[in-house]
């Protein structure tokens, strides 16, 4: 693997430079004086911002892009590679062809991460972005200059996904896919769940918690390992290890768990905390039992990292969550819409839920499933948990990096929720679903878009008949 050279900076190119975490990783090295291009499918408001940095940013990915960035501005030091690009790709060629050192994004996050003082990483099926959120939030807060990488746009750092801080403490999301958190470096690593997710990947949920131990072992023996007693024989993560492990959850012998749980009529918890270090009272301004779970972790990394207890609930009662993570869009001809990013069954479980304790006659909700192989492997669960829905609409699967599967389509996936009574109907584009809802929606539901593709253009659209 090619090493960075953090005392003498180089030229670094990016290839999908628009993604969240590798444009996050782009400006952390043109602020420590790298000279920074890269390239992306299309153009965005990620790639407008990377400009505005003096990031030279290619559009379109092609051999051209690193032929025109080596003539103008020299040898190419090392590329990095995003996991969405395939061997196939024109600029990986053209990268093996003519020798440039190149490693990963996840490569390069844990050579960054090794150069802070106390570096965290949060990895789990589901919520990482909302208890990455949450720590950055306490950090941010306890004015401790932190660094950090979310998978998510965060109000607290002006609705970005990363800030560039000080020397002592990194935060970033640990993505499981492609075994890249294995990469990474934590002195204080979290799990939240493990659910099996990436069929594409990963065969059988064997694999996919064996690649969980496997980050657990990576923790060094003078770090912490934070992890859910909710999963299913935790134990298998942490027999063993050589580090400390603290637990939080629902059972008694949790060190971090929550008592007294109750909701607001907003649907916002609080609950009494029991910890080694005390017990308070936290509150909560983010929907739904799963968030409750969340903050468990964060005050847990928190105290590990020393930050004041009520520091950390201050800054936990005024979060107000990411972008997508069942955010408010909009009051549409007196509807409230709401916009989530959830696509996996207990992610839709814990939204759904989240959204029942909210007045409405009707929960309408239009999901986008992501990806064919996960839809293939997890049709009956996405099935369960959507039925908690009185009205559905889906849409069209999102294909990300793969090609369709006969017979797994969303058609398919409401003939299946018809078939248990519900309301169910499907479309093949977005402007047959925009069509639909300004036809059928009414005063007393609660729409939300849902899944993580680029279902949340309707909500866009929606907004925009405000």
């Amino acid at each position: 693997m090619y090493q960075i050279d953090f005392e003498r900076p180089g030229h670094i190119y990016f290839a999908g430079i628009g993604g969240i975490s590798m444009s996050g990783l782009a400006e952390i090295l043109e602020s420590r004086g790298f000279a920074v291009a890269g390239s992306d499918r299309a153009a965005s408001a990620v790639t407008e911002e990377l400009k505005t940095h003096g990031i030279r940013v290619y559009i379109g990915q092609k051999r051209e892009n690193l032929e025109e960035e080596i003539s103008r501005f020299g040898p190419i030091d090392a590329v990095v590679f995003t996991a969405a690009i395939g061997h196939d790709n024109p600029e990986y060629i053209y990268v093996e062809e003519h020798g440039i050192p190149s490693l990963t994004r996840a490569q390069l996050l844990g050579q960054i991460m090794r150069r802070y003082g106390t570096p965290v990483g949060i990895a789990g099926t589901h919520g990482k972005t909302t208890t990455t959120s949450m720590i950055s939030e306490i950090l941010l807060k306890a004015d401790l200059d932190p660094t950090l990488s979310i998978g998510g746009i965060l109000k607290a750092i002006g609705g970005r996904q990363v800030r560039v801080g000080g020397p002592d403490y990194f935060v970033a999301e640990a993505c499981e896919y492609t075994d890249s958190f294995l990469d990474i470096y934590s002195k204080i690593s979290l799990i939240l769940n493990v659910e099996y997710d990436h069929p594409d990947y990963f065969p059988d949920l064997a694999a996919y918690r064996a690649s969980f131990r496997r980050y657990a072992e990576n923790v060094p023996e003078d770090g912490t390992l934070v992890i859910s007693t909710d999963i299913p024989d935790y134990t298998f993560f942490t027999e063993g290890l050589s580090c400390r492990v603290v637990t939080y959850g629902h059972g008694e012998d949790a060190d971090y768990r929550a008592e007294n749980v109750t909701f607001d009529a907003d649907g916002y918890p609080c609950y009494d905390l029991v910890s080694p270090a005390g017990g308070d009272h936290v509150v909560l301004h983010v929907p739904g039992l799963h968030n409750v779970l969340n903050s468990l972790a964060a005050l847990a990394a928190a105290d590990l990292m020393g930050v004041p207890r009520a520091s950390s609930l201050k800054a936990l009662a005024e979060f107000e969550g990411t972008d997508r993570r069942f955010e408010y869009i909009c009051t549409w001809k007196g509807i409230p819409v709401y916009d989530d990013y959830a696509h996996h069954p207990t992610e839709i479980h814990a939204t759904l839920t989240s959204a029942r304790k909210f007045p409405c006659e009707r929960l309408f909700v239009v999901f986008q499933s992501h990806t064919f192989t996960r839809t293939k492997e997890l049709m009956d669960d996405f099935v369960k948990e959507l039925s908690l829905a009185d009205k559905l609409v889906i849409a069209p699967i999102y294909p990300a990096r793969e090609a369709p599967i006969p017979g797994v389509t969303c058609h398919a996936m409401a003939e299946r929720l018809r078939a248990l009574g519900k309301d169910c109907i499907s479309f093949d584009t977005f402007e047959e679903i925009e069509d639909y809802l300004l036809k059928n929606c009414r005063k007393g539901d609660l729409l939300i878009t849902m899944g993580a593709g680029d279902v949340n253009k309707i909500a866009a659209f929606l907004k925009a008949q405000t």
